[in-house]
């Protein structure tokens, strides 16, 4: 009896995953320097303050009321700027996999022709459509195509040899996907958290300002709760961005997997319905 070949039937390019995982190393410490920058020379500008002195000067805008917060500020403006650049690269490459038009249309296209029995003309409109899901659908039409051909193996098997190129070249291209989704995920933690910190700093300093002998300094004391709440509206707005960012990709991703998973299944039962008389 002959076993079922496992090899999907198209190769998938791994210079993709090498290439975001790249990015990702680059892109982190270039948000931190950029955070950096900001909040040394924008954030900290003299203008920003009454008299111009940063360290004594009470802020005269949003600016300088946010360089306030402190050492922490740029930390959190650099999960910001990661918030942002990672979404952007994730927009990009999830808008590729998609293809050059509308998934569920060609998902329907697809379908049509595997009623009609134009295995040709479906693989066609993958050539057309492109992206990850196209590239999936055509590794199953052209392992649709090889069984039809085969004399070797009955039709359960060829059936499964089918199935098995479809989840086998989806396992090869999905993943690419999800990378980088871990570090917008990491950051709706770690900005909540970072922000809690520093607050706490904040907030010790403005509790050594009251316990500190004679009267406190009311300058002093605004000044260490504003950096409280300066950090604790950044770390809340970072996590809620990259809330918002995460659970929109993930759900474009399940509607490519969903859009996979629906054509695959056509695509076995067409070839099982239509083979189940011959033996």
């Amino acid at each position: 009896m002959a076993n079922a070949p496992t090899k999907p039937t198209t190769p998938v390019n791994k210079e993709s995953s090498s290439a975001s995982g790249a990015f990702a190393s680059l892109t982190i410490p270039i948000c931190i320097a950029v955070a950096i920058c900001i909040f040394i020379f924008i954030l900290g500008d003299p203008s920003h303050y009454k008299g111009g002195d940063p360290t004594a000067g009470e802020p005269t805008d949003l600016f300088g009321t946010v360089h306030k917060g402190g050492v922490i500020v740029p930390l959190i403006m650099s999960y910001v700027l990661m918030v942002i650049v990672f979404s952007i690269e994730r927009m990009v490459v999830i808008g590729k996999a998609s293809g050059t038009g509308n998934v569920e249309a060609f998902v329907k296209r697809i379908q049509s022709f595997l009623n009609a029995g134009n295995i040709a003309a479906a693989s066609a409109e993958c050539d057309k459509q492109k992206g990850s899901v196209a590239n999936v659908i055509k590794s199953g039409l052209k392992k649709y195509s090889e069984m039809e051909l085969d004399q070797t193996m009955d039709v359960d098997q060829k059936t499964l040899a089918i199935q098995k190129d479809i989840e086998e070249a989806t396992a090869l291209e999905m993943p690419m996907l999800e990378q980088n989704l871990t570090i917008i995920a990491t950051l709706v933690s770690i900005g909540t958290l970072t922000g809690l910190l520093g607050t706490v700093v904040g907030m010790i300093k403005a509790f050594g300002e009251l316990g500190a002998g004679g009267a406190a300094n009311p300058t002093a004391l605004s000044n260490s709760i504003s950096e409280a709440l300066v950090n604790t509206a950044l770390g809340i707005g970072t996590s809620a961005c990259s809330i918002v960012m995460y659970n929109v990709f993930t759900s474009k991703i399940d509607k490519l997997t969903y859009a996979i998973d629906e054509t695959g299944f056509s695509i076995v039962q067409t070839f099982a319905a239509s083979h189940k008389n011959i033996r």
